[in-house]
């Protein structure tokens, strides 16, 4: 008797604190719709439960998922329901679940025995995924960047994807889809076409990029330009700080009208990698990508960066820096604001 009490209690205290303000017919209401579907059975998940993690962080994960709409309805369904033992494994949902659906199928282990399991990492390009999932698969480099660069289905992505623009269609870009393909650690059916894949894909990246959407309609920039800025960022520094002052660099030579003379720009431009020497015919290339010679900023991003790198773009550093010295050995940035302080960085530090 005491136990049921007790449940009854933290529903009703639950329900308090979520209908603070609207009253607690409002927030029987709001919790009971929290734990509804998010959308329909035809938006499949691929579900992944680490053995070891905490119910609250597979909430949080589902919620970043797009499963569940609020984390804190999740949390009291799962204090106020016995028997609940949540199981490692990969699962395939769906939107059309409700809570008390998915907490069901994760509670019986109704796992996917199938799977292809891919992590793609933060500052790489396009076409190492492509090449990870040519691997995995079994389809070629040039079939999967094919179908990334095919403009019928680049618009279809366009009308599915609020993030995806007309941008993306521009003749100068040489993959499309470079810098919108969320770096994760992804499971696929094994036979998932080359378009499901990408679209998985997506479908993360919108989940990301969702909570910052209006902030990012609110900057004087568009989705492009921000992921653009992203790339860059993500390839010049290690730190959070340190991104925040790449990117009020970025900002002010932007305003100033300079050019941004960032030479990881020239590294995508000219389809060298980091580790590789640039020549100066490779600085000087006339080339959309090359910030070395180009105003403003690259034609597109240069690589699928991480969220720490998108939020820096869209909160730079209230600093006033205007040069910056990436040391490539330590991962350190040094900061200068005028040309003086940039060489004596360069003395001090390149080898």
């Amino acid at each position: 008797m005491k136990k049921k009490t007790k449940k009854i209690i933290l529903i009703v205290l639950a329900i308090i604190i979520l209908s603070i303000g609207g009253g607690i017919i409002g927030g029987v209401l709001f919790y009971s719709t929290s734990l509804s579907a998010t959308g329909n059975s035809n938006e499949e998940i691929i579900f992944i439960i680490k053995s070891g993690t905490p119910t609250k962080v597979i909430i949080d994960n589902m919620v970043d998922s797009g499963l569940v709409k609020n984390k804190y309805a999740g949390y009291i369904y799962v204090k106020t329901h016995k028997g609940i033992n949540l199981q490692a494994g990969t699962y395939v949902l769906n939107k059309g679940m409700n809570f008390q659906e998915i907490i069901k199928a994760l509670n019986n282990g109704d796992i996917l025995d199938d799977s292809v399991s891919i992590t793609f990492v933060e500052g790489k390009r396009i076409k190492s995924y492509a090449k990870q999932i040519s691997e995995k698969f079994g389809y070629s480099e040039d079939e999967i960047l094919g179908v990334w660069n095919n403009k019928e289905y680049l618009q279809e992505l366009i009308d599915k994807y609020w993030f995806l623009t007309d941008d993306i269609l521009n003749d100068k870009l040489y993959y499309a889809l470079e810098g919108y393909l969320y770096p994760n650690t992804y499971q696929f059916k094994k036979d998932a076409s080359i378009k499901e894949i990408t679209e998985k894909m997506l479908d993360t990246t919108g989940v990301f990029l969702g909570k910052y959407k209006s902030e990012i309609e609110n900057s004087n920039y568009s989705v492009h330009e921000i992921l653009s800025m992203a790339g860059i960022i993500e390839l010049e520094a290690v730190s959070n700080e340190d991104r925040e002052k790449v990117s009020q660099v970025i900002y002010k030579r932007l305003n100033l009208g300079m050019t941004l003379g960032m030479d990881v720009t020239t590294y995508y431009a000219v389809q060298k990698e980091m580790k590789e020497e640039l020549w100066q015919k490779d600085l000087d290339t006339n080339n959309p990508y090359n910030t070395r010679v180009v105003s403003g900023l690259p034609v597109g991003p240069i690589c699928n960066s991480s969220i720490e790198s998108v939020i820096a773009a869209l909160e730079p550093a209230k600093t006033d820096y205007l040069y910056f010295y990436a040391d490539v050995k330590t991962g350190r940035v040094y900061f200068a604001q005028n040309e003086s302080e940039f060489q004596a960085l360069i003395q001090k530090y390149k080898v």
